[in-house]
């Protein structure tokens, strides 16, 4: 091996043929810098289980059939999600914790905002904020779902992202990061990986009463709500390392349904079979607000909803 071959192995510089791509827009490198953040200062842990919906399924295709509006099971799921919040209220909150220091606090929220990522035609993904959803029933949750979703398919993305990234960087002044914002506005504007839009950042700056989505619906919730079985219908797996978005402390993420056949006993004492369709459910939490004590009671209010489906009727 030459010397100049030895020296691009070890700098792992790509070979002849090989595709380059930069983080040169907004959305890869916001998301580049807060799941970075996120992994290396949030101690997370994570539980996965599955959720019986055989009853719950029945039940939803019956209200479909009657509620009047347009009802879809992901928010039959949400809404659940919100009653185990409201059970399990530091789950719901935002954290801000000095590592030098060693001290922090917990910020429990009085209202329920759920992230819930959005994918746009082009295919990429986005978290819209479902604000107040402690306060909603299921037609107003569903309303707000349809209306937030027709809202970002006719947004501006990286008009409302320079909005969120100018208050992000405001924030890092206010918290002391000095160096991290020059860092991060010098490489916005200048190398290899500047933003491609930047030239056109003012020209395209939201404006308030059109009909896309504002900065502020963007930033972060109180809660993370993730299925991605929205993107792929065929989906079987558990979500394992979806990371939590900072300061949020817990996020709930649901694959497709698994149909699977289980032995029972029947009223003649006979083993018999049954197939009931099963929810792969995984649910993240920092661990710094405490153990796995504090998501029990979020998960005990889920299994009484299930076993209890005829609930959605008074929602």
């Amino acid at each position: 091996m030459s010397e100049r071959k030895f020296l691009d192995v070890a700098l792992n510089k790509p070979e002849p043929g090989d595709k380059i791509e930069y983080f040169n827009n907004i959305k890869r490198r916001m998301n580049g810098y807060v799941l970075t953040e996120n992994q290396r200062n949030q101690p997370q842990a994570g539980y996965c289980y599955e959720i019986d919906v055989t009853d719950m399924w029945d039940e939803f295709k019956k209200l479909k059939e009657t509620c009047g509006y347009k009802l879809s099971f992901n928010t039959i799921i949400m809404m659940a999600m919100v009653e185990g919040l409201k059970a399990a209220p530091r789950l719901n909150a935002h954290i801000d914790f000095n590592h030098k220091r060693c001290c922090g606090t917990l910020i429990i929220k009085k209202h329920i905002d759920v992230s819930m990522p959005v994918m746009l035609d082009n295919g990429d993904t986005f978290p819209v904020k479902i604000c107040g959803c402690e306060e909603r029933n299921l037609q107003s949750l569903q309303e707000e779902i349809d209306t937030m979703t027709y809202k970002m398919k006719n947004t501006d993305i990286d008009a409302v992202l320079g909005d969120l990234v100018v208050q992000r960087l405001v924030g890092f002044i206010l918290k002391g990061k000095v160096t991290e914002t020059i860092a991060q506005s010098i490489t916005g504007v200048v190398g290899k990986h500047k933003i491609a839009t930047i030239s056109n950042f003012i020209k395209k700056q939201a404006k308030e009463g059109e009909k896309g989505l504002q900065y502020y619906h963007l930033n972060e919730g109180t809660v993370c709500f993730s299925n991605w079985a929205g993107l792929y219908e065929g989906l079987r797996g558990f979500e394992t390392t979806s990371p939590l978005l900072y300061p949020q402390v817990f996020m709930m993420g649901v694959g497709g349904f698994i149909e699977k056949d289980f032995a029972y006993r029947n009223e003649k004492g006979e083993i018999d079979l049954k197939t009931r369709k099963m929810l792969p459910v995984t649910l993240t939490f920092d661990h710094r607000i405490g153990a796995f004590n504090d998501v029990i009671p979020f998960m005990k209010r889920m299994d009484e909803i299930f076993e209890n489906p005829e609930v959605i009727r008074e929602w």
